[in-house]
């Protein structure tokens, strides 16, 4: 993904956030800053015969406090309910009333996606095999398809839109943003709604999730099972949520009195080259990132790190951070937020860019929560345990996806 240089600068105006540390603005900055983990023992489900019986539910969620019950909103899977109530609190954040656009521009909507509504496909096909095929539902076609996320945000907005969907495993999300900023910067768009949802805690991928050992086995203490970049850490934890940001042309958001968060200068997308060297693309998609944002490696202060958590990728991401930046790695701040919401698959990547747009805002860094044995391996500053006062400048944000997809983000303070 290039950028073209061009005089438009695109900026975030608007976030809504559902994540197991909290709904909404204030409550999820509250808690990730605390260090403060939304993991608990599984309660979506009978998790008593898996091995790993711990994740990221979001707690307390009611579609209905965010969307009119006109959209029936509760027929359709809980990832989409999320998506829902993410993009109504971006749009209020930013201050856009989609009606008003109505008739005079096509409002792109742009989603990240790494698993469709598996339990409404597993319940369908059980209900099948219990009753009959007389008895298949013909919601499940449209409501586990990737793109019916989009499809009801569109129809939610109510005017019209240009829906995409991206399923680039774990990375989608952010390849979302990325590609919304490209249609901002192009000119093609004043503003786009870009986004992840995910839940998948139920029976049967958090099955597959636990037999692949991508699943942290510490149920005696859910709330320290997430622990990025620590020497003990077992796996990650998988976590459900959504992440919505209103992405949006400089010129156009200071004319309407927009405030916002952080300007993004580039962004990268990059393959991994060989499926036995997990995360090598990272080296790519950063790279190429800071060239499309004009910028050098020593220009970052700041890195939001993918480190799920997971034994892996944690040194993988490390040495592919040490590869680009060289000895000013060790002068960089590095965080994982996932100590705290868990890993949300596609979702985590806007879920991330939210939490730099709030670093920004108020001048200090989240820390790596549950960071407490060193790893020889993993040797740079995670900014362990408690948030760090810093007015960074420039920032990079990292996604990795099953699969071997790696996303980049470069991103600034607005400076008009």
């Amino acid at each position: 993904m290039v950028k073209a240089f061009n005089s438009t600068r695109v900026v975030v105006t608007g976030l809504g956030v559902v994540a197991p540390n909290g709904i909404g603005i204030e409550p999820f900055w509250k808690t990730l800053v605390a260090g403060q983990s939304g993991i608990s023992r599984i309660t979506h489900f009978d998790s008593s015969g898996l091995k790993s019986q711990i994740a990221g539910e979001v707690k307390g969620f009611d579609p209905h406090d965010y969307v009119g019950r006109e959209l029936k909103v509760k027929r359709r899977p809980r990832h989409t309910q999320f998506a829902l109530a993410a993009t109504a609190m971006a749009l209020k954040d930013a201050g856009i009333v989609p009606s008003e656009y109505e008739g005079s521009t096509s409002i792109p909507i742009v989603f990240g996606i790494a698993s469709s509504s598996l339990e409404m496909v597993a319940e369908g096909a059980n209900l099948i095999t219990r009753k009959g095929i007389r008895y298949a539902s013909p919601l499940i076609i449209a409501e586990s398809s990737p793109n019916s996320v989009v499809g009801a945000v569109s129809e939610f907005l109510n005017v019209r839109t240009r829906c995409r969907t991206l399923s680039t495993g774990c990375a989608a999300g952010a390849d979302a943003i990325g590609e919304a900023a490209e249609l901002v910067r192009s000119g093609k768009a004043d503003f786009a709604i870009a986004g992840g949802t995910e839940c998948p805690i139920s029976m049967l991928p958090m099955a597959n999730f636990d037999n692949a050992g991508m699943a942290s086995r510490r149920n005696d203490v859910p709330e320290r099972a997430s622990r990025p970049f620590d020497k003990t850490r077992d796996s990650g934890v998988i976590s459900e949520g959504c992440g919505v940001v209103v992405i949006e042309n400089l010129e156009h958001a200071l004319g309407r009195g927009a405030r916002p968060y952080l300007e993004i200068l580039g962004s990268d997308l990059h393959s991994d080259l060989d499926r036995d060297a997990p995360g090598v693309g990272l080296e790519f998609s950063m790279r190429t990132a800071l060239a499309n944002a004009a910028l050098l490696p020593s220009d970052i202060e700041y890195i939001c790190a993918w480190g799920p958590g997971h034994p892996v990728m944690d040194r993988v991401e490390t040495e592919m951070i040490k590869r680009v930046f060289g000895k000013h790695a060790y002068s960089l701040a590095v965080s994982s937020i996932k100590g705290v919401i868990g890993n949300p698959l596609s979702a985590a990547g806007p879920i991330m860019l939210i939490s730099c747009c709030l670093m920004f805002r108020h001048n200090l860094i989240p820390p790596t929560a549950n960071y407490e044995e060193p790893d020889p391996e993993c040797d740079l500053d995670y900014v362990p345990n408690v948030a760090r006062p810093f007015k960074v400048q420039y920032a990079l944000q990292n996604a990795h996806g099953i699969g071997g997809a790696n996303s980049s983000l470069v991103l600034t303070r607005v400076e008009i």
